[in-house]
């Protein structure tokens, strides 16, 4: 039976945020907001992304430049490794924020959820923090962006890659027998993609039927009620590309511990790993992610495009305003 516990959010999946944490950042951040105002803003837009979604959806619309500050999770693309990190989500320092003078802090709605645009505005801070857990959300996270960064052709070019490649997903799986199956965050405890998530929107559209059907976006369940649902296929999201070797171990262990080896699934060869993070994040290259879930589902010879590959421009000198720059191709070169 699915208990209280909730998955971490999508742009820190694997960093489980206990309760006590949360609240410890919350009165961190209460305590902050009483301190000094950020500088005025002027001139060009000054990011900082809390989250790697966010952090990837500015790069992808071409404004890369304007990002001057990260979440300590944000990795993709490796250029944005070059700004300066200002802790996580429900922790960031909100005096480390202030000091890169930003004129918009994003992020994706998470554990510290009001508490943190307020006390960001209270610093006279400009703050967007979306809902992103379906792809039509995604997607308007992406062109409000563009709007907010004067970059609207580029998020037209990066909403219309992931479209083009829902498009190519769902005539691949276009009639074949969907497949009930389980995606999971996390095994010690269980944390699977529910109903309401982006992740249960992926599933069907990749040609596939969750078999957890209640318990929120993101609930915990045991290895008894896993096997009560019996799902065709597990799908195994822990296992992203910088620990793909520690999920393969983590596989292998599954399939000889108790209660997980009398899973069908399981005995029958059909717990898969995602040795990928785009299908854990809400953002520009969820289109690619829900290419890997079809894969993982119908197999790799499934009849799919790969995704062009898009080129990155290299890093420009340190603006003198503090971050470093980064620069993006311009959309016309974005497919």
């Amino acid at each position: 039976m699915a208990d209280d516990r909730r998955a971490p959010t999508p742009g820190a999946v694997g960093q489980a945020l206990p309760r006590r944490a949360v609240l410890a950042a919350l009165a961190g951040l209460a305590l902050a907001a009483c301190g000094r105002r950020a500088p005025a803003a002027a001139g060009e837009p000054r990011v900082v992304s809390l989250s790697p979604s966010t952090t990837e959806a500015v790069w992808a619309i071409g404004a890369g430049a304007a990002l001057v500050g990260r979440s300590r999770y944000c990795d993709h693309p490796p250029e944005v490794l070059r700004l300066p990190s200002v802790g996580g989500y429900a922790d960031p320092s909100i005096e480390s924020v202030i000091a890169l003078s930003p004129t918009l802090v994003v992020g994706a709605r998470g554990p510290a959820g009001p508490a943190l645009e307020e006390a960001l505005r209270g610093h006279g801070i400009a703050t967007f923090f979306p809902e992103t857990e379906s792809l039509a959300q995604i997607e308007d996270m992406i062109a409000e962006l563009g709007r907010r960064l004067d970059a609207a052709a580029g998020a037209e070019a990066a909403v219309a890659r992931i479209r083009a490649r829902r498009r190519a997903v769902e005539q691949a799986v276009e009639g074949r027998p969907r497949v009930r199956v389980a995606l999971l965050f996390d095994t010690s405890p269980i944390f699977a993609a529910g109903p309401g998530s982006f992740a249960d929107e992926l599933l069907r559209l990749a040609g596939g039927e969750n078999a957890i059907a209640r318990g929120g976006p993101y609930p915990s369940i045991s290895v008894e009620h896993l096997l009560a649902l019996d799902p065709d296929v597990l799908l195994d999201g822990t296992a992203v590309e910088a620990e793909a070797q520690q999920g393969a171990a983590r596989l292998a262990q599954l399939r000889d511990a108790p209660g997980w080896r009398s899973l069908r699934a399981v005995r029958e060869g059909r717990l898969r790993p995602l040795h990928t993070d785009v299908v854990l994040r809400p953002g520009p290259r969820i289109g690619d992610g829900l290419a890997a879930v079809a894969r993982a589902l119908h197999g790799d010879a499934l009849a799919l495009p790969d995704a062009a590959a898009v080129p990155s421009g290299p890093p420009v000198p340190l603006s003198p305003g503090g971050g470093a720059g980064l620069v993006h191709p311009p959309p016309s070169r974005v497919p």
